[in-house]
């Protein structure tokens, strides 16, 4: 999600991101526990991808502590969305303060003000607890769902569905990034009763643990398996040749590229936008294109 919304973000149109809360590694994990608030992580990087901030001020708003008792591995971002929420009583409040500060576009909602939890359903049964523990288990994935039950999703972020002119369904981590916002109830709901039309940002590699062997059109299937039918309008595919030394880097992580199945993607009724859609980073790993791929959203438009 941040890094389509840093090519949004300078488009006039009017952002409104709603963020999953259920990371439960690391900073994230440590801050959840303790202080029994949702998860900041994700909320932290998509401010940090809307604001317009000073660059040391965001650079300092992302650091990550190297060293110290207690402080180790922290970001700073949490422990100041955590202080925030301490000061409000509210974590949505607090994401509103420090969103007033960082100079942030649009509007950020955490799908829920609650603690949740992010559970698997593996192909063979077994149930794995824990967003950060699904993808070690190194089995396929049946289905995902989130307690406490019923959860209570934060009204704004379902009246932002319901009054969108366009959803985008980013690309990202599919069962533990994605699903744990399309999987609430009422998000369900206003998805399918949804006006503005739904487009899917499919990602470019395969992720171990998550979508091993999944082309484009599983990707989709597995969104629609979760919310329903016809869910997702449009996909957004990468169909161009990855190079070999790119794909070589991957490989060590078993990650591969998803494959365009637009013949399958047609079939299930789902309009295809192919395109070279990605960008070189400097690591020598890809990334999608947010400045490309933001000018073909904002045609839908």
């Amino acid at each position: 999600m941040p890094v389509l919304l840093r090519g949004l973000k300078n488009l006039p149109v009017d952002l409104r991101a709603v963020v999953t809360v259920a990371d439960d590694g690391g900073s994230t994990g440590r801050i959840r526990s303790e202080m029994e608030i949702p998860a900041p992580g994700d909320i932290r990087n998509v401010i940090a991808a809307l604001s317009d901030a000073e660059p040391m001020l965001l650079e300092l708003f992302q650091h990550r502590f190297q060293e110290g008792n207690g402080l180790t591995g922290h970001s700073l971002g949490n422990l100041l969305l955590a202080a925030m929420t301490s000061m409000t009583g509210n974590f949505n409040q607090g994401i509103k303060e420090i969103s007033r500060v960082l100079n942030v576009k649009g509007e950020i909602f955490p799908i829920s003000n609650e603690n949740m939890s992010l559970h698997a359903i593996m192909e063979d049964g077994e149930i794995i607890h824990g967003e950060s523990n699904i993808p070690l288990s190194g089995k396929r994935i049946k289905r995902v769902f989130l307690e406490p039950q019923p959860l209570k999703p934060l009204p704004n972020a379902i009246e932002s569905i319901q009054t969108a002119d366009l959803i985008v369904v980013s690309p990202g981590s599919l069962y533990t990034s994605i699903m744990p916002n399309l999987i609430v109830p009422e998000v369900k709901e206003a998805l399918l009763k949804a006006k503005a039309k739904i487009v899917y940002v499919c990602n470019i590699m395969t992720q171990y643990g998550e979508t091993t062997s999944y082309s484009a059109a599983d990707h989709v299937q597995a969104i629609h398996d979760h919310v329903g039918d016809a869910c997702v309008d449009y996909v957004i595919v990468h169909n161009q040749p990855i190079d070999q030394q790119i794909q070589d880097i991957y490989k060590k992580e078993g990650a591969f590229p998803v494959e365009a199945d637009i013949d399958r993607l047609k079939a299930m009724n789902v309009q295809v936008v192919p395109g070279n859609i990605v960008v070189k980073h400097k690591d020598g790993t890809l990334r999608h294109n947010n400045v490309k791929i933001a000018e073909m959203l904002y045609q839908f438009l």
